[in-house]
């Protein structure tokens, strides 16, 4: 059972008694604390000692004192804390003041049994201390000598052990638990941060909310071999300096609006659209320009959306003129079989966006080479028209530079001037010189 808050801060209040001789001190608590009561006050100073930025040096002193001085009418080996004072004088980090201070308690090296240094206070203890007037035997002795009528097990500290566990917290559990509040909850395994708050306050809370835990008999409880991880089970990633967690955002998106696009992009590439269902693309992808990159469009389907509903291909290579597949879009453009409706998707999108000099030579260079090697003479002649008329259209709208494809066009003239469109094309050419 833990202390009371009354308890916790009368304890507390006795820690802090540094300039008061030890006797005169351990007096005070056995007439202040009741004899069944005193066990728990040790249980719950021995926790706090397993820490040692959690008690004052001073402090620290009288909590051993009040560990042994108790019973040191008994047999060592009855005392129910002997192993954690000798764990502590044996320990090589500790301060060696700390570690005399315990041994003169345990009577080692003694021959009498006079406890003269009970007669100084805690800090006067610490200031005359002289360590080259004690020695410090090793663990196993202390052992041999003072826990002779008990077999000795190793010593295991309850702050020293704890670590973070793989739990995840539970949702329930109410927050706002403040370590500056004497009456805040710890949860077991957590350690209360010294620099906030109030340091009274806290050492008197952790008394008080301290439990047995650490003192009770050391079971053997082997730890469970881990199994093998099992085809699509989840590891627990412990994340460290080589592992960078990245967040999915896009994780329960509502994909309602892209999965309708996708629908008709799909349709679209089997025939022409009603002109309701080619708005509702358009106005789809106006209000979420990233839907274009999950609409299912890949540049090999392209061909077949140009065919089919130019207007939307036009909308789509709009939205994906920024993208790093802009390139394979118009090498599939430049290459595929040259239509009335391919030059319609080039010459709607010299008038949206900015093209790259390049595609519009290699596209131009591709008509022309369509006319010139096509056999039908009807198709060719009706080629040719679509042809001139497309390129007086880039020409009046200054989409390209004449002189860069000078020669070439007026070749192209020439060989069909019999086309009336052609003449028109030739004359412009001309105009421009």
């Amino acid at each position: 059972m833990g202390l009371s808050i009354e308890e916790s801060k009368l304890v507390f209040s006795i820690l802090k008694l540094e300039n008061k001789p030890f006797e005169e001190i351990i007096g005070d608590f056995t007439s202040r604390i009741s004899g069944h009561r005193s066990f728990s006050v040790c249980c719950s100073l021995l926790l706090l000692l397993q820490d040692d930025k959690m008690l004052k040096s001073t402090e620290r002193l009288i909590a051993f004192s009040i560990l042994y001085l108790p019973y040191s009418s008994q047999h060592p080996s009855e005392n129910p804390f002997i192993a954690a004072l000798i764990h502590a004088a044996s320990d090589e980090k500790a301060e060696k003041y700390e570690r005399a201070f315990i041994l003169q308690l345990l009577g080692y090296g003694s021959s009498s049994s006079s406890k003269e240094f009970l007669k100084l206070s805690a800090a006067n203890y610490i200031k005359v201390f002289d360590p080259s007037a004690h020695t410090f035997p090793p663990l196993e002795q202390l052992q041999h000598q003072y826990c002779d009528k008990v077999h000795p097990e190793p010593y295991n500290s309850l702050f020293g052990t704890v670590s973070v566990k793989n739990v995840v917290p539970d949702p329930d559990v109410p927050g706002g638990c403040d370590a500056n509040s004497p009456e805040f909850d710890l949860q077991p395994g957590v350690k209360p941060k010294l620099g906030s708050g109030d340091r009274d306050e806290l050492v008197t809370a952790l008394l008080a909310n301290l439990a047995l835990e650490g003192i009770r008999p050391q079971w053997s409880r082997p730890r469970p071999p881990i199994l093998p991880i099992q085809d699509g089970e989840l590891v627990w990633l412990n994340p460290d300096n080589n592992h960078e967690l990245v967040w999915d955002h896009g994780m329960c998106a509502d994909t309602s609006r892209g999965a309708a696009v996708r629908d008709l992009i799909a349709k679209a590439l089997k025939g022409p659209l009603a002109p309701a269902q080619q708005e509702q693309v358009v106005v789809e992808l106006t209000n979420d320009p990233k839907l274009v990159y999950h609409c299912g469009l890949t540049p090999r389907k392209l061909p077949e959306l140009v065919e089919n509903n130019p207007l939307i291909a036009v909308e789509v290579l709009t939205k994906l003129i920024n993208s790093a597949e802009i390139a394979d879009y118009f090498t599939v453009l430049v290459s595929m079989e040259m239509s009335l409706h391919s030059m319609e998707v080039v010459n709607r999108l010299t008038t949206a966006v900015e093209l790259p000099k390049e595609f519009v030579r290699m596209y131009i260079t591709n008509c022309i080479s369509s006319c010139e090697n096509i056999k039908d003479k009807y198709m060719q002649n009706r080629l040719v028209r679509l042809v001139c008329v497309f390129l007086q259209s880039l020409i009046r709208n200054r989409i390209i530079d004449v002189k860069d494809l000078f020669i070439e066009v007026q070749a192209f003239c020439i060989e069909f001037s019999r086309i009336r469109e052609a003449a028109g094309l030739f004359r412009l050419l001309k105009n421009l010189e």
